[in-house]
């Protein structure tokens, strides 16, 4: 199984809706309110990267209501 996480940056009080939101998507497995340059980070796991982390997921997030911006990091290694 390939993992990612997607990095998401948010409006102004829009956070805590993100997260939950994020939480419920297929192939997410963990999501978190963080403090730094982004607001949540997602932990998406699939079998297939194309498919299913960076046409569903990551494209799926970018369409929440009071997302500003993703990124999406695929894991090469675990340690």
């Amino acid at each position: 199984m390939t993992r990612a996480f997607v990095m998401v940056s948010a409006g102004a009080g829009a956070v805590a809706d993100i997260c939950d939101a994020v939480t419920t998507m297929e192939g997410v497995t963990d999501a978190r309110v963080v403090a730094g340059n982004y607001d949540v980070i997602a932990e998406v796991g699939g079998e297939d990267v194309v498919d299913h982390i960076l046409q569903n997921v990551s494209t799926e997030i970018g369409t929440i209501t009071g997302v500003t911006d993703t990124k999406t990091y695929i894991t090469l290694a675990t340690a």
